[in-house]
């Protein structure tokens, strides 16, 4: 109880802060929904930097500056009437009270997936026209394909072994392979699309988030580059005028270490 309570006291304690932010500092008074919304978006990116790195520590802080975030746009909603962190806090109570009938019903279920299915039909009886409503528009593509994919395996519409999948993945390269003979650059570039698509799909089959995955190799791939760049200046030599034979060298270097 006594750590319940503390949650609860640090939350009002926020809460207080953000009304007296709102009220005297002329930044945050200027602040609306709109003028918040770029901010968040990096806030979020750089909790899942702080994640991919499992820095435990920044992850509190980020989470910390998601919360202010939440905090903020509900006060400002308070302002115009519209709503309030009460009605945020509510209003997801309710979708987890309704979406977990397994939970807080008579519904049985055995397994994630089935979870994961009976969420898909509860969101066509709330009125959602189509599984993809869920799916926001302006996810980065690579994301996106992911959540489609999981959205429309909810409802079964699924490859049912991973050599499928994997079939599916050759028989595209194949159409790409075959565009690139013809050299048709848009053609090209629709087969390299579904090439993506189903790899991020075979993905799922092996139990690996894409977006992740190519991230860290995007960290990986980062860090070894500036070894090579911190190699080259205690050479004294510019990267433009090593061959590529030399920089391997560097490259090689920063794989073992």
């Amino acid at each position: 109880m006594n750590a319940r309570k503390n949650q609860l006291n640090a939350f009002d304690r926020l809460l207080t802060i953000m009304d007296e932010l709102r009220e005297q500092c002329p930044w945050d008074k200027k602040q609306t929904l709109q003028s918040l919304r770029h901010l968040t978006i990096e806030e979020t990116y750089e909790l899942g930097d702080a994640i991919l790195d499992n820095d435990l520590q920044e992850i509190k802080k980020e989470l910390g500056d998601l919360l202010l975030h939440i905090v903020f746009y509900a006060k400002i909603g308070s302002e115009t009437k519209d709503f309030d962190i009460a009605d945020v806090a509510n209003s997801i109570c309710d979708k987890l009270i309704n979406r977990h009938p397994h939970i807080y019903g008579d519904v049985e279920v055995e397994n994630e997936e089935q979870v994961k299915q009976n969420w898909e039909k509860l969101k066509l009886k709330e009125g959602k026209n189509s599984v993809l409503e869920g799916v926001p528009k302006s996810l980065p593509a690579l994301v996106k394909a992911n959540r489609i994919q999981d959205k429309v395996a909810g409802v079964g519409f699924d490859w049912e072994e991973p050599h499928q999948v994997w079939d599916k993945v050759e028989e595209e390269f194949s159409e790409l392979k075959s565009e690139l003979i013809k050299g048709n650059q848009e053609a090209i570039e629709n087969e390299f699309g579904d090439v993506l698509f189903s790899l991020v799909n075979y993905a799922r089959f092996i139990n690996v988030n894409p977006e992740n995955a190519l991230e860290r190799t995007n960290k990986k791939f980062s860090k070894r580059f500036q070894y090579l760049e911190e190699r080259a200046k205690v050479q004294n030599k510019p990267l433009t005028e090593m061959t590529l034979k030399e920089m391997d060298v560097f490259w090689e270097e920063a794989k073992r270490l």
